[in-house]
């Protein structure tokens, strides 16, 4: 297996302010990549620099083996893009869209009316193929901009945060999207805030945060940074004080963190279910109600409060 995709110390900078830091890493042909980061992290910035449509301050990005800065129409034909934002006419039908895009790049005739078929079949919209975008829901459109990236059958499909926003049966019909993209030889590079897409897509994940990519591997090896810890997530009131209460967690002898996202305290810890009881005692001996409580095994989003101190957050 080679890699389709090698990315050198790539930086960019805005005066002063560095949205990509450094960062290096690779992506093997036939692998789904995910970069896992809060919002503000630099996922999109990377992307943006990968695709061509910004140039990198400094660094180097290689795909299928042409420079992104000495080789951008090279790198264009072999990659395809999902952006964030949604790039649709809503007044066209979904298959005019496809249309459309498909003649930008270059395809026509029987091979694009052909293709626009087999992309309405992938993202399942056959039956609402001539209704107009401005009708869809925010999920439909998704998959009618996941189609987009679709058409000139890409090497490397980029896919930014392609869920945010839309309805739980439409991220579940996206996601299934993805890994049978994948299953017929597409490479993907998947940003998302969300831990749990991380983990249930990605062959290997790169985890960004402040512009730099603080952990790169497989979930297995992300995890053992963390040993065999798990996470107790304690929901407490409105009114209540959760750093008060992390403050009091962390004098326990078997917590290693305590930290706090707006009414959430996050405890890393052996055994979660041993550690409740003290939480609990400790809390109410604050006087402060924990509303809920969450318990989990060893995960990216534990990886993430171990290397950063902070919670993975919408």
């Amino acid at each position: 297996m080679k890699a389709i995709l090698e990315v050198k110390q790539l930086v960019k900078k805005y005066g002063d302010f560095t949205a990509v830091d450094g960062i290096s890493f690779d992506i093997m042909e036939g692998e789904i990549f995910s970069l896992l980061g809060p919002n503000g992290a630099g996922k999109t910035t990377t992307i943006s620099m990968l695709s061509t449509l910004y140039i990198p301050t400094s660094g180097e990005a290689v795909i299928g083996g042409h420079s992104v800065t000495k080789e951008p129409m090279a790198v264009r034909n072999l990659i395809g893009v999902v952006p964030q934002d949604l790039a649709l006419y809503e007044d066209l039908t979904a298959r005019e869209n496809l249309a459309f895009w498909g003649q930008m790049y270059g395809l026509s005739g029987k091979t694009l009316n052909a293709r626009i078929e087999q992309v309405l079949e992938q993202i399942g919209l056959v039956d609402k193929a001539k209704d107009r975008v401005k009708t869809y829901s925010g999920g439909m459109k998704r998959r009618v901009n996941i189609g987009v990236g679709l058409l000139h059958k890409p090497k490397l499909l980029f896919m930014d945060e392609p869920t945010v926003g839309i309805d739980p049966q439409s991220r579940r019909l996206i996601l299934d999207s993805v890994k049978e993209l994948n299953k017929q030889g597409m490479t993907v590079l998947y940003t998302t805030h969300y831990m749990e897409e991380a983990e249930e897509l990605s062959d290997r994940v790169g985890i960004m945060d402040n512009g730099k990519l603080i952990a790169l591997g497989t979930q297995a090896e992300l995890t053992k940074q963390v040993g065999e810890m798990e996470t107790l997530i304690l929901h407490v009131g409105e009114n209540d004080d959760p750093e008060r209460l992390a403050v009091a967690l962390r004098s326990l002898k078997m917590v290693r963190k305590a930290d706090v996202t707006d009414h959430t305290v996050s405890v890393i810890v052996p055994e979660a279910e041993q550690a409740l009881a003290p939480a609990v005692t400790r809390a109410n001996e604050l006087g402060i109600k924990i509303h809920s409580v969450d318990m989990r095994e060893p995960n990216l989003e534990a990886v993430f409060l171990h290397l950063t101190g902070k919670a993975l957050r919408d």
